[in-house]
């Protein structure tokens, strides 16, 4: 792995991050439940003409879990301002997946300034819709039980398995190294309750809570729109509509792919990512 591993104070919270190459900043957002290591496969692609980095987040391996906290994509947001602060990045390009799509989005919204462009992969918060079957954990109690076995050897085996047929459109494509991640992290104090909370704060039983879909008009900052063409989690056509919405928007739907493009093709999507980030350097 081409990469260090650093530890910076933001706004209070102990923060472990990656970073690697040289060249203009571009941070990189996991996704609910993941961590930063599942850029270890982007990584390399995209430090060779920018300097990455790769937080994680509040209550993941190694980053604080703040004593109160709404884990909105408002509240996520503000953590990443509060990283760039930390670093003493005026203005960066941020690629947000799944969940952390949406607090990128937020994130360029309410600070226009600090974003020079922007991708999101399989981004929620476009469209309240999406697969009930993913989501168990909204419901009272359930989620609760969920936790206390997927903190057992057995339980954090179990859950890291459940995830894959809903994120790959091809199982056989998961990496040995995500199944291992996903085990450690799921035993880890605190990890399993920032992530139900977080869930919990953009989904509910009917569906998604907070839309970020009818304030994309008033984004400037040019816009990637990822996402797999076999997405079981969040249906393309939001992304479809999403686009629609942008003034410098652009789609890319990554052919036999589900929903984690950027752990099912990998190299693809570094090389989209790649040359949208690097086209915007040029201009």
């Amino acid at each position: 792995m081409n990469f260090e591993e650093f530890t910076i104070d933001v706004g209070g919270l102990t923060t472990r991050y990656l970073a690697a190459g040289e060249g203009p900043p571009l941070v990189l957002v996991h996704g609910v439940g993941q961590s930063n290591l599942d850029w270890r496969w982007t990584m390399p692609t995209l430090s060779r003409t920018h300097r990455v980095y790769a937080p994680n987040l509040p209550g993941v391996g190694g980053t604080a879990r703040p004593t109160a906290a709404d884990y909105s994509p408002a509240f996520y947001a503000r953590f990443l301002a509060a990283f760039l602060d930390a670093l003493g990045i005026e203005r960066a390009g941020v690629v947000g997946t799944s969940l952390h799509g949406h607090s990128v989005l937020r994130l360029a919204l309410s600070e226009p300034a600090r974003v020079s462009a922007v991708a999101v992969a399989g981004s929620t918060g476009l469209g309240r819709t999406f697969n009930p079957f993913t989501l168990p954990t909204v419901l009272p109690g359930y989620g609760e039980l969920g936790i206390s076995w997927a903190k057992t050897p057995l339980g954090a085996v179990q859950r890291a398995w459940g995830q894959v047929p809903l994120l790959f459109g091809h199982p056989q494509r998961v990496p040995p190294e995500w199944i291992a991640e996903q085990v450690r992290l799921a035993q880890l104090p605190g990890f399993l309750e920032a992530q139900l909370a977080t869930t919990r704060a953009q989904f509910g039983p009917l569906g998604q809570r907070a839309l970020v879909l009818e304030e994309l008009p008033r984004l400037t900052a040019p816009t990637l729109v990822v996402w797999g063409a076999y997405d079981r989690v969040v249906p393309v056509h939001q992304a479809q509509e999403a686009v629609a919405r942008l003034e410098r928007g652009r789609l890319a739907i990554i052919p036999d792919c589900g929903h984690a493009a950027w752990l099912e093709r990998p190299e693809r999507f570094a090389e989209i990512l790649s040359e949208f980030f690097d086209e915007q350097e040029y201009r």
